[in-house]
């Protein structure tokens, strides 16, 4: 193969985003988009072609290989992005094991990546070939191994509480702690799963204990009733996500009531919280300030009052441009988050979470060189990849819109590259557009972060359904 220089690669990458986008927006097939990749650019491989089609880096590609033998119980091999260069431009050959798995990752044949084996599973072979430690496969190559995963314990969840209303109609004990844990479940594991996918499950679950609360015993009711609460305020949370703003206030405002009703304190305290976060949302600052407040007014001494102070009132007091009084909560809430206390999941608080809530304050108050050093805390702090790390991503790309563009554009480019469509929280989403809006295409990388914006699915289709 011809040597491609390094601008022409620059050039064969823009132009493939681009053509991608075009593809997708008319709905044509993967396959369909691997040939007018290949038809258009004429120096792309069949095994290029197909990670461009897929819109993936190299190493996102990698990472998704990796999947594929974490998949099967398997330790992933140290592929990287040199090799896979190579592979591509066709410098070297992948060992068959390699090709299964990258065929498995792209979701193709061996046969449309260029990848042909001497002895790959194919439909002329009467059983397929062992992997690694005398595994078998046992998919074919456009489906994953339905191994155990927190996606598949979703629905497990939701089915054993089913179970367990069935077996006590009218409650126990039991049916307490099972909700406890499934609560626990769904929060601890939120930022795993696609906001409309969690939903689903936690709603489903919801409904189940409602219909139990009615014939329990009183004892029963009120603890069933604080669970359907913390449900309640977890989708009012994906509601935000999914930028159902209505929706939220109204899952919000029950959890609040339940709270309120079953003396769970830190139930009331984080709906409060929650609520304040979607009137902010709105730029409803009154309404902010005043949940954030009744907040505070039951949240316990310690993290849970850091929570509040950071999430809630200090990006109202921002917004009002209130920086005496947003400064005194920044210094209160950092004091108690000194002591090392941390909870994890989504009713939990931790040191990446309010780092970014600080981030943003200073963003909003234009202390940009601020802004930037503590989301490059909060990046540090939150693991790779999460709705966590996307947030203070894309809130260090806002401070340094202003005096490096280019660089703001890459970061935000980074994140479309590693995160799903169906990923991308509504809140993201408005990072991302704001961010845009600041840019205005005032470079090549800014343009195409415009065009990328442009392309982006939404999180809901306009019949009401979930991407």
């Amino acid at each position: 193969m011809d040597v491609v220089t390094r601008s022409r690669r620059a050039a064969i990458q823009r132009e493939a985003s681009r053509i991608r986008a075009q593809c997708q927006r008319e709905g044509h097939p993967q396959e369909r988009i691997v040939s007018t990749l290949r038809m258009a650019l004429c120096e792309l491989t069949a095994l290029e072609a197909w990670r461009l089609a897929l819109g993936w880096s190299r190493p996102q590609a990698i990472r998704e290989v990796a999947a594929a033998y974490r998949a099967d119980g398997l330790r992933p091999p140290g592929l990287t992005p040199a090799m896979l260069c190579r592979y591509e431009h066709g410098r070297e050959e992948p060992g068959d094991e390699y090709r299964l798995m990258i065929s498995r990752a792209y979701g193709a044949r061996p046969d449309q990546l260029g990848l042909e084996t001497r002895c790959l599973w194919c439909h002329t072979c009467a059983s397929p070939p062992s992997l690694h430690y005398g595994q078998q496969r046992e998919e074919t190559f456009t489906g994953r191994k339905g191994t155990m995963t927190t996606a598949s314990g979703l629905p497990a969840i939701r089915e054993s509480v089913q179970w367990a209303v069935q077996d006590t109609p009218g409650g126990s004990p039991a049916l307490v702690a099972l909700a406890e844990a499934a609560v626990e479940h769904y929060a601890l594991n939120y930022s795993k799963h696609p906001p409309a996918v969690l939903f689903a499950e936690v709603r489903a679950t919801r409904n189940l204990l409602s219909n139990a609360i009615a014939a329990a015993e009183p004892a029963i009711s009120r603890s069933l009733r604080r669970q359907v609460g913390w449900l309640s305020a977890l989708l009012g949370n994906l509601c935000h996500h999914l930028d159902d703003r209505t929706g939220a206030r109204a899952h919000l405002t029950l959890a609040c009531t339940f709270g309120e009703s079953t003396g769970e304190s830190a139930l009331t305290a984080w709906a409060s919280g929650a609520l304040s976060m979607v009137a902010a949302a709105r730029q409803d600052w009154e309404h902010a300030r005043e949940h954030a407040d009744y907040g505070l007014q039951h949240a316990p001494a310690g993290l849970r009052r850091a929570q509040l102070l950071g999430w809630a009132l200090l990006p109202t007091l921002a917004a009002l441009h209130q920086a005496a009084e947003a400064d005194d909560v920044i210094a209160e809430s950092d004091a108690i988050m000194a002591s090392g206390m941390e909870l994890p999941g989504r009713f939990g608080y931790d040191r990446a979470e309010h780092r970014l809530h600080v981030a943003e304050a200073y963003l909003t108050l234009e202390r940009w060189d601020l802004a930037a050093d503590v989301a490059r805390q909060s990046i540090a702090c939150a693991p790779a990849e999460t709705p966590g790390w996307v947030a203070a991503t894309l809130v260090l790309a806002l401070a340094e819109a202003r005096d490096t563009p280019e660089q703001a554009a890459d970061r935000a480019l980074s994140v479309l590259d590693l995160i799903p469509p169906p990923r991308l929280r509504a809140t993201s989403r408005h990072r991302l557009a704001r961010l845009g809006r600041l840019l205005d295409s005032s470079t090549s990388r800014a343009a195409e972060l415009t065009e990328r914006l442009r392309t982006l699915p939404a999180p809901i289709h306009p019949d009401g359904t979930a991407a």
